[in-house]
């Protein structure tokens, strides 16, 4: 019975062992190799799709953390804004220039750079002194009032042609003191008809390791010609004067064939032509000839009534007679037998006899009396009128009174 029991009780304990403490079978080889190439291809099709799910899920957390920075302004990046200084020239420059002559402005003054703000265009007194460099431009330069980069104006500088001397002579680097930098003696060495353009520029940049961390546009000029000194010989003067030899107008070549007429009619300065011009008109027209178009004969008027007067005047004496005549011949007014006659009453008096005292005036110019400023007989003369130096002249043979 013991021994039954002990069989029994074994058997018992067997049925009860957990199984994986059971003994398995050991796999045959061709069962493992199976399970090895179905876990190869399972993995081999999903890893496509495991890749596409995560790339999508790294892009969606992405665009949540970008919205979430451009929602707070603390982490907006600000973009940098383009700064309201600039430099300027603040007066054209006199044109033409010639090679070897000094470049000034428009007023006959030293050219200046300044500072200033474009918000106001005030000059900005910038806290301490910088340098700037003057440079040569192409005149193709795009000045159209948009902001340019440093690249871009650097592109456009203009350097001499090989075996000439510095394209710009003189004081190139300039001080800017209190928003104003005086730029003095420079002068080209060379002319503008080499560069496809034919014209330059000057331009004004802060020089290399001054205002350090501030930005400032560049200062242009207008586009403008430069000529070969040797033109200068013959340029033409606006405006011109009194005493300057006729060629110096407008179609008047020096030593050219209107030159050469002119001058064997004793026509040999501007006041000669003005006063020709104003009392005999049509001998003037007819001396030049029918080379003079009429467009070029309309410049050269032009150019001509554009003449500084001065002040002086000049008295023609007879014996009943005193006659006021400007440097041109013009007449400004009269006293006959005692009356005087002004701009405003000279209808009292015989015009033809008033035309004739004039050119008898105009063929004795040298010996007229020459009168200088405003003097008490002027002023008998002009009582009542007070006649303009700088009047128009008249377009025809008739004075103007």
């Amino acid at each position: 019975m013991a021994a039954k029991r002990l069989l029994s009780n074994s058997f018992s304990d067997q049925a009860d062992e957990p199984k994986e403490k059971r003994t398995r079978p050991t796999p045959s080889f061709t069962s493992v190799i199976g399970e090895a190439v179905m876990d190869k291809c399972l993995s081999t099709a999903l890893e496509p799709i495991l890749r596409r799910v995560v790339h999508e899920e790294v892009e969606r957390s992405l665009r949540a953390r970008i919205r979430s920075f451009s929602r707070s302004p603390s982490l907006r990046i600000q973009a940098p804004q383009p700064s309201t200084l600039k430099l300027i020239f603040p007066k054209a420059l006199t044109v033409p220039i010639f090679t070897g002559g000094k470049i000034v402005d428009e007023e006959s003054n030293q050219l200046r750079v300044l500072l200033v703000d474009t918000r106001g265009n005030q000059t900005v007194l910038f806290p301490s002194p910088f340098k700037v460099d003057i440079v040569v431009l192409d005149g193709d330069f795009p000045l159209d009032g948009r902001n340019w980069s440093n690249e871009e104006f650097d592109r456009y500088i203009v350097k001499e042609r090989t075996g000439k001397r510095p394209l710009l002579a003189g004081e190139l680097v300039v001080t800017v003191r209190d928003g104003v930098g005086l730029i003095e003696n420079i002068e080209f060495t060379d002319n503008s008809s080499w560069i496809r353009s034919r014209k330059f520029r000057i331009g004004a940049k802060v020089a290399g390791g001054s205002c350090q961390g501030v930005q400032i546009r560049e200062a242009v000029t207008e586009a403008f010609v430069v000529k070969d000194h040797r033109g200068e010989l013959y340029k033409k003067h606006h405006p011109p004067t009194l005493g300057d030899e006729v060629w110096r107008l407008e179609k008047i070549g020096k030593d050219g064939v209107f030159h050469k007429r002119l001058a064997s009619e004793g026509v040999h300065t501007v006041q000669d032509f003005l006063k020709m011009w104003v009392v005999d008109h049509a001998k003037l027209r007819t001396i030049l000839g029918p080379a003079m178009s009429e467009k070029m004969w309309n410049v050269t008027v032009k150019h001509a009534k554009t003449c500084v007067m001065g002040n002086k005047h000049y008295v023609f004496r007879g014996p009943d007679y005193k006659v006021l005549l400007t440097p041109i011949c013009q007449l400004v007014n009269a006293e006959i037998n005692g009356s005087i006659y002004t701009t405003h009453n000279l209808s009292d008096i015989n015009r033809a006899y008033l035309e004739n005292l004039v050119r008898k005036a105009y063929a004795n110019w040298c010996s007229l009396e020459e009168i200088e400023g405003i003097s008490d007989e002027i002023g008998l003369l002009t009582q009542g009128d007070h006649p303009n130096h700088q009047q128009p002249m008249v377009g025809s043979s008739q004075y103007k009174v």
